[in-house]
């Protein structure tokens, strides 16, 4: 079961808008409206980044859903570089205009979680997915499936927060993280998955599907 229901506004961000507000108001009405505009832009641009939209989960028990908002940016197949196994990997680039509440691709059990900690390029690139700090949980299904789910902090990013840990169970489409400003998600799969997002293609986590399990 999905845990409680999540504020449309993320948690992780209530401190952030609070603070980008107050001091939004304090120098308007101290100082005027138009010292106080840049202060109110970057209000806006705080509550866009931290909304949290509700998502209609699909009912497709061998679906593997979607766990970030953003663009498909790699499609291929991969050496799982956490479960050491030949997988198909689809890669999710989030910009700074995406929602960035992440959601689980799968239900299952979490087996494993491991944070690496690394650089911070860009994440549309490659070598994010090696290089860049991450955190990862691999979650098996109860068909006995691997899925691994990678965060990767991007150019701006500097936290990756994640609410499970190993021997939780987890349902398909559950908000399990976020990732602050930009980033990166990777689903590394069974090399039998039938995929069904491409490159290039616009996700929604939580609603879209991106491949099927083939058993």
């Amino acid at each position: 079961m999905a845990k409680g229901r999540q504020p449309i506004l993320a948690r992780e961000g209530w401190a952030h808008i609070a603070i980008s507000g107050a001091a939004a108001a304090a120098v308007h009405y101290f100082i005027g409206w138009v010292w106080a505009l840049p202060l109110w832009l970057l209000f806006i641009f705080v509550v866009q980044f931290f909304r949290d939209p509700p998502r209609t989960i699909p009912a497709a028990p061998l679906g593997i859903v979607c766990p970030a908002d953003g663009r498909v940016i790699a499609v291929d197949d991969v050496t799982d570089p956490y479960l050491k196994r030949p997988a198909k990997r689809i890669s999710v680039f989030m910009n700074i205009f995406d929602a960035h509440a992440n959601r689980s691709p799968t239900e299952g059990k979490v087996m494993e979680r491991w944070h690496t900690p690394g650089r911070f390029f860009n994440a549309a690139l490659d070598k994010a997915s090696s290089e860049n700090e991450r955190n990862a949980i691999w979650i098996r299904t109860d068909e006995e499936d691997d899925i691994v789910v990678v965060q990767i902090a991007g150019l701006l990013a500097r936290r990756i927060l994640c609410d499970v840990q190993p021997g939780e169970r987890i349902a398909q489409g559950e908000r399990y993280g976020f990732i602050r400003f930009g980033s990166r998600v990777d689903v590394y799969m069974p090399i039998s998955t039938q995929l069904i997002s491409a490159l290039g293609d616009k996700v929604k986590a939580g609603s879209d599907i991106i491949g099927f399990l083939v058993h």
